[in-house]
């Protein structure tokens, strides 16, 4: 089964990598009770290290998934201006066969 949402995942895993730190740091060392702005440096700086470290292949997988996405609305796109082309084309051939 293909995943659907590779950027939900991704964006859940990153929330949770900044969060679970933020929890523990609140929770259980008080001196970042009163500095809450010091906790949450600490926890994003552990976020990003763990998402290096942990999160690649839900990277990876978000990333293909916006290329492919892109890629589609490219040429879909492509297509449209072609029958553009066409359309253009055809009429121009109309108006000078008039023109003679």
């Amino acid at each position: 089964m293909k995943n659907r949402a590779p950027f939900l995942v991704y964006t859940v895993l990153r929330l949770l990598a900044f969060l679970v730190p933020l929890a523990i740091l609140w929770f259980f060392f008080p001196i970042f009770r009163e500095f809450w702005w010091l906790a949450a440096i600490f926890a994003a700086l552990i976020g990003v290290s763990i998402s290096m470290i942990f999160l690649r292949a839900p990277l990876t997988d978000a990333s293909a998934r916006m290329v492919e996405r892109r890629e589609g609305r490219r040429s879909a796109a492509e297509s449209d201006a072609e029958l553009e082309d066409q359309a253009v084309d055809g009429t121009d051939r109309g108006d000078s066969a008039r023109d003679s």
